[in-house]
């Protein structure tokens, strides 16, 4: 992934060094959990954690020639070691290696991840309460169509939120797995006691019946749920767009000093962090596919699932974690603007309360059909209009009056009415 998107913390976990980093966990984990079962000797493993290092340049040199990245890993640091490097890798493929060390860059990727929702479960938290009884329009298909609060939709993004936290921490024992089964994973050159040690010290679970690879079922399922959590943030970003556009403007984008929107108009301000997270979401959700097609390999192996996953974990996990910090950031210094919200919530006379004028219409006795009628051609009279005012044209109404009193119409333009169960939803999420 490019740095504009790549937080140093994460991008190091999948710098070459940190790969191989891996790999040498991997390798002396194994070479340990052998010398407890008895396989090779206690001080060779000793002289290994003492000696055992690598290069990744020199790494690089040694792949070139033998055009295998494990060979020449194990050969580099077999420069190190010296004698006792025969005992690494002994009786395991590069797939031990590599599967397992990859699950332990997806779990520390995961964690990070995970940090990072945290601070957006929090930042959401401090926006809902802070917007609880900030009354705005809710809209469907677009069109107003009756009073929520800002807080009301923000709790709405938290509670799904809190389901991918779920879904993440699900995933963490899923991915947690690692394969010491050797060469098509039948354990004929390695004791499986030595993957159970390995794991443990590794802290894994090994995996139920790899074949030479572990099953990019789970790879699969890890690519899945970031986009699905890349696709929530989506979600909140757009709304976030659309309410920031010129003829709304209920809340906008933070707008630093010096900051500029436009190189040819000087009165732009952008949701361009609400634009960027759109397009991120796409290139994540797009690597789902690969994901997918990787899960089919030939028989117990082979390697076309590689290359891909070269390029699209660490770029799922990058741009993840990138998105997380940017909605945060976006959520805790939102622009929030009632008094344009109350406006807009009170175009054309109150339509939006329509429903509720219908409702105290029946209640008093009206047919529904007659009184869904009456209410309807008052709402469109108003509706559009620069001057229409639904709740005059209400007033007038010669059929309503006939129904409601003043008193009662007017509490049909509460919007208090709406809001009154919205703190069954807050109790709920513990705000």
């Amino acid at each position: 992934m490019i740095e504009r998107y790549t937080l140093p913390e994460m991008g190091q976990l999948w710098t070459d060094s940190y790969k191989l980093k891996t790999w040498l966990q991997v390798e002396i984990a194994v070479c340990e959990a052998q010398a407890e079962l008895g396989y090779i000797p206690v001080e060779a493993v000793a002289e290994i954690k003492e000696k055992a290092n690598f290069d990744p340049q020199r790494v690089l040199e040694i792949e070139a020639e033998v055009r295998h990245d494990v060979i020449a890993f194990l050969t580099n640091v077999n420069e190190y070691v010296g004698d006792a490097g025969r005992y690494i890798h002994l009786g395991l493929t590069s797939s031990d290696v590599l599967d397992t060390a990859l699950a332990l860059q997806l779990v520390a990727s995961l964690n990070l991840i995970l940090e990072r929702l945290e601070d957006l479960i929090q930042a959401l938290r401090y926006q809902a309460q802070q917007h609880r009884n900030t009354v705005m329009v809710g809209r469907s298909h677009g069109i107003h169509a009756e009073p929520i609060t800002f807080g009301f939709k923000l709790a709405g993004w938290l509670a799904e939120v809190l389901r991918n936290r779920e879904r993440l921490v699900n995933l963490r024992s899923t991915i947690s797995v690692g394969k010491i089964s050797g060469a098509v994973g039948t354990y004929a050159n390695v004791d499986p006691r030595v993957e159970a040690l390995s794991c443990q010290y590794l802290g894994l679970e090994p995996d139920t019946a790899s074949t030479q690879v572990i099953s990019r079922d789970r790879h699969a399922e890890f690519v899945q749920q970031l986009a699905l959590l890349a696709s929530s943030v989506e979600r909140f970003a757009v709304e976030i767009r659309n309410l920031q556009r010129t003829d709304v403007l209920e809340v906008e984008e933070y707008f630093s000093k010096g900051q500029k929107g436009s190189s040819a108009m000087p009165h732009k301000r952008n949701p361009i962090r609400s634009e960027r997270l759109t397009g991120i979401a796409r290139i994540i959700r797009s690597y789902t596919v690969a994901a997918l097609e990787n899960v089919a390999l030939w028989h117990e192996r082979d390697i076309s699932h590689s290359s891909v996953e070269r390029v699209m974990l660490p770029d799922t996990c990058i741009l993840t974690h990138f998105m997380l910090k940017e909605i945060t950031n976006l959520v805790k210094n939102l622009l929030v603007y009632p008094d344009n919200m109350k406006r807009n919530m009170n175009v054309y006379g109150g339509v939006i309360f329509s429903q509720r004028v219908l409702l105290a219409l029946v209640e008093k006795g009206m047919s529904r059909e007659d009184a869904y009628q009456a209410v309807q051609k008052c709402a469109h009279e108003a509706w559009n209009k620069e001057d229409g005012d639904f709740y005059e044209l209400v007033c007038k109404d010669a059929q309503v009056k006939q129904y409601l009193s003043a008193e009662d119409i007017e509490k049909c333009f509460d919007p208090q009415h709406h809001l009154q169960n919205l703190d069954t939803i807050y109790q709920r999420l513990g705000i």
